[in-house]
């Protein structure tokens, strides 16, 4: 896939890196030049000083065969505008755009464009480490009614199968940590010692999942 990524501060030099690493053809817009250095001698795709919401920058960056568009300068209005055009005008399917501003990356969520929420996904990260007993959610959806967090699971719920944990709490496992690998499990997987269990789950039922998770199955009971 060929993907075109507006700003090239640490956040959008490391993203092309990585993506170049896994075979994607990658296209990097700045609009200072020595901003690329950042890339490294070894960045073997585009690099383009520009504007990234400019109509002619985006297509010498190869906009009209790209298959994903990542703004990640370090202006919300200027990612907001680049990841409309991208959308809007050229067509490009998969969309993120980086926000600062939490209250204004929800409004964008809600209008169908996808930010990623700098200030509130660092504050996430920090209460996951302060508070590892809570189910702080990893993700939510734009509504809010529905969410992805990693719950505390009782001992009592080890040599269990997935299929009952969430039958009886009445989550989805999303997938597991085991030995820090993440693994997607099946309904006949069986929870064990050290596994950490993330859920989706509704929000208005986070209590009562919690409750669950830490008193163990009801035949335990």
């Amino acid at each position: 896939m060929h993907i075109v990524i507006m700003g090239c501060g640490r956040v959008g030099s490391a993203l092309a890196q990585t993506l170049e690493q896994q075979g994607h053809t990658v296209a990097v817009i700045d609009q200072d030049p020595t901003a690329f250095r950042r890339l490294g001698s070894g960045f073997g795709g585009r690099r383009v000083t520009g504007v990234g919401f400019d109509q002619d920058t985006l297509r010498e960056a190869g906009i009209e065969e790209a298959g994903a568009f990542a703004a990640v300068s370090s202006g919300d209005n200027s990612n907001i505008i680049a990841a409309r055009v991208a959308r809007e005008m050229f067509g490009v399917e998969n969309v993120a755009a980086r926000i600062y501003d939490p209250r204004r990356a929800e409004v964008y969520q809600r209008l169908g464009i996808p930010t990623v929420a700098t200030v509130r996904w660092t504050a996430d990260q920090m209460l996951r480490r302060l508070l590892p007993s809570g189910a702080e959610p990893l993700w939510r959806d734009p509504s809010g009614g529905v969410q992805l967090a990693e719950v505390p699971a009782s001992d009592a719920w080890v040599g269990h199968k997935i299929s009952k944990l969430q039958e009886e709490t009445g989550v989805r496992v999303a997938f597991l940590t085991r030995l820090g690998e993440a693994m997607l499990p099946t309904s006949s997987t069986v929870l064990q010692e050290g596994d950490l269990v993330h859920v989706m789950m509704r929000t208005d039922e986070v209590e009562k999942v919690e409750a669950s998770f830490a008193h163990g199955p009801e035949e335990a009971h």
